[in-house]
Parts: C-alpha cells; sequence; structure tokens
C-alpha cells in the first residue's frame, strides 16, 4: 500500500522574489548603465531607470515561467524562451513614458532607436545567460536537497530498523533469564527444599519489579543494580553455601543511561557458567567506576567460578549484549571478558555515558 505524502503549496510569485535575486538584477543593471553611458547623451540616472525597469521585468518574466508554463515545455527552456523574447519588448516599453505613450515618436527619433537597440541587445545577450546559470543553480539545489532528503529517510529507516533489532535481541534476552530462574525455582520444589516456598515468594516480588521495566525508555543503572541484586538474593536463596555477592556502585552513576536487562545478562551468565558449574560455588562482584579523565564509565561482573567458558564468550547472550551496547552508546562501547586468576571470569562494559532525561 502506498503512502500518501503532503505536498506543500507552490511557492507565490512575490515569495520567489528573493533579495538575493533583486539584488543581483539591480548590479547588473547598473552595471549595463554604467557600461551604455558613454554612448547615451540621456543623463546617466534616466538610463539607469531604464535599465533597472527592464531587469526587474526580466526576473519577474524568469520566475513567472517557471510556475505557470504549460506542462508540454521543459522548464528551462520556457524560462529561457519566456527571457529572451521579454527582453526586446521591455527595453521599448521603457521608452514609451519619455513620449507620452507614442510608439511612433519612439521608432521616428533615431537616438531613441539606437538606444532602444542597445540596451535590447544587452538584454537578450545577458539575460537568457544569465537565465541559464540560475538554472544551473537550481539544478545544483535541488540535488543537493535531494541527497538530503536521501540521506534523512535512509537514516529514518537505519533507526527503524535498529530499533526493531534492539526489540528482537531484547525478546531474546526476558524468556531465557525467566526460563532459567523457573527452571530452578523447579528443582527446589521437585526436591522438596523448604526453600523452594521463599524463593517462590521472591521470585513473584522480581517479576512485580521486573515486568514493568522491560520496556522502559528511560533505563537507568540504578534499575539494573537494582533488578541484579534481587536476582542475586533469589540465586542466594537458592544455594545459599555456594554463593555470595557484593555491589558496589557509586550513587553519582545511577543516573546513567543503560540497556535493560544488559547487567542482568553479565550476572546470570556468571551465575549459570561460572558459580554452578563450580563445586566450591563461588563469589560474584558487581561494580562501576568513572575514569579519571570523567568521560567513561566501566561497569563489570567478576565471579569466582570455573573459569572462561568458550560457549558462553560465544553465545547469543554477549552477542546480543554487545550489539545492543553499540546501538546504545555507539562505536565507542566495549565488552571485554578477562581471566581472573587464580580463577573466575571479569566481564566489563566500557563506554561513555548518556544522562538520563529528568
Amino acid at each position: 500500500m502506498g503512502v500518501l505524502s503532503e505536498r506543500s503549496p507552490p511557492p507565490s510569485l512575490l515569495s520567489s522574489l528573493t533579495l538575493r535575486r533583486v539584488m543581483v538584477a539591480i548590479v547588473l543593471a547598473v552595471s549595463v548603465a554604467a557600461a551604455l553611458n558613454p554612448l547615451f547623451i540621456t543623463p546617466f540616472v534616466v538610463l539607469l531607470g531604464r535599465t533597472l525597469v527592464v531587469a526587474m521585468v526580466l526576473l519577474l518574466v524568469f520566475i513567472a515561467a517557471g510556475m505557470w508554463r504549460p506542462s508540454w515545455i521543459p522548464s528551462w527552456l520556457a524560462r529561457v524562451v519566456a527571457v529572451a523574447v521579454a527582453a526586446p519588448i521591455a527595453s521599448f516599453v521603457v521608452y514609451l513614458p519619455a513620449v507620452g505613450g507614442d510608439v511612433s515618436a519612439v521608432l521616428a527619433h533615431e537616438g531613441r532607436v539606437s538606444g532602444f537597440i542597445l540596451i535590447a541587445g544587452c538584454s537578450l545577450v545577458i539575460g537568457p545567460l544569465l537565465a541559464l546559470g540560475a538554472l544551473y543553480r537550481e539544478r545544483d539545489a535541488q540535488a543537493r536537497n535531494d541527497r538530503l532528503q536521501f540521506a534523512l529517510e535512509k537514516s529514518t529507516l537505519e533507526r527503524q530498523a535498529l530499533d526493531a533489532r534492539l526489540r528482537l535481541m531484547h525478546a531474546q534476552i526476558e524468556p531465557h533469564f525467566l526460563f532459567n530462574t523457573l527452571a530452578n525455582v523447579q528443582e527446589l520444589v521437585e526436591s522438596g527444599s523448604p526453600q523452594a516456598g521463599p524463593v517462590l515468594k521472591h521470585l513473584i516480588a522480581y517479576l512485580r519489579a521486573a515486568v514493568p521495566r522491560l520496556d522502559d525508555a528511560e533505563p537507568t543503572l540504578a534499575n539494573e543494580v537494582r533488578l541484579v541484586r534481587a536476582y542475586l538474593e533469589l540465586m542466594h536463596m537458592r544455594m545459599p553455601d555456594r554463593l555470595d555477592f557484593h555491589i558496589a556502585v557509586p550513587t553519582e552513576l545511577e543516573s546513567v543511561r543503560f540497556p535493560a536487562m544488559a547487567l542482568l545478562t553479565l550476572v546470570e551468565n556468571a551465575i549459570r557458567h561460572g558459580i554452578d558449574p563450580s563445586e566450591q560455588g563461588g563469589h560474584i562482584e558487581v561494580g562501576a567506576a568513572r575514569d579519571p579523565a570523567g568521560r567513561r564509565v566501566t561497569v563489570w561482573v567478576a565471579d569466582t567460578g570455573v573459569g572462561i567458558d568458550d560457549k558462553a564468550a560465544t553465545g547469543t547472550g554477549l552477542g546480543n549484549l554487545r550489539a545492543r551496547m553499540k546501538a546504545f552508546y555507539g562505536d565507542g562501547a566495549r565488552l571485554d571478558l578477562h581471566e581472573q586468576p587464580p580463577h573466575g571470569l571479569r566481564v566489563t562494559l566500557g563506554f561513555e555515558p548518556r544522562e538520563a532525561a529528568r
């Protein structure tokens, strides 16, 4: 289905009579009058008046021909022909006031005929040439405008495609986390653990806090920290002897805009690929800091689990997160994985922050 677009009404004759066009016409009229003055016995002021009138008439004819030409005539041809036809007519008309409108008086006076020929000749040479130059500039301006319009439409389409990709990535991350968490609750219920009830209670409380934030238009690091804390407390109840954690995010960084579920993805990976496979469990540290220059922010999740996992490093979750960070912060955003001795993994996100709207 085609999309109907509103077209702006065509410009009027007066609106097309721009200051720049008027100034060009005046300068040319003065130049022609100055060049012809030695050949005329008429005072310069009178000669200048005639050339100014001719210049303005040709300018109006040029504009009008482009607006009201027949559809079967190309715009450039209609304008050039109109200027060429109007030049001798306007040059003759400017002499009529001096003779009270008597055409025969103009034709019977040799000096007026010579003056008419000189002015008309200059108009016939300069007018069409200027018309062609103006048409070339208009075509060049239209080409630039078309390029800008194309770039704008391309940028809009790219932004729409990016939004669609982000929604797809987000949709992949959310069920991945929820299904894993529900599977953990199922294990507790099936094993008859007394912690099944409290864990389920905390899960419900977590979901009540998390679900409204999944499509948050202005997600912040503070929101992510709250979600991560709730998740880690939930996981701590599931394995109290195998997991402990520490979260340290400076208050001044809480308002920084941060992709929703991004930090949770890293923490969940640390649990799934680091702590769960380890017999001793481990410790998870979540932190953030701004560099001394105050430009970049680093957010990290470190664990003392079994260490780097090639499958985890190349999995869908981290691949999506890299793309989301780049889309959210630009090409300067980074996601890096480092082994943490004696064992474990540290994942860092580096970016130049954007403060949340207030």
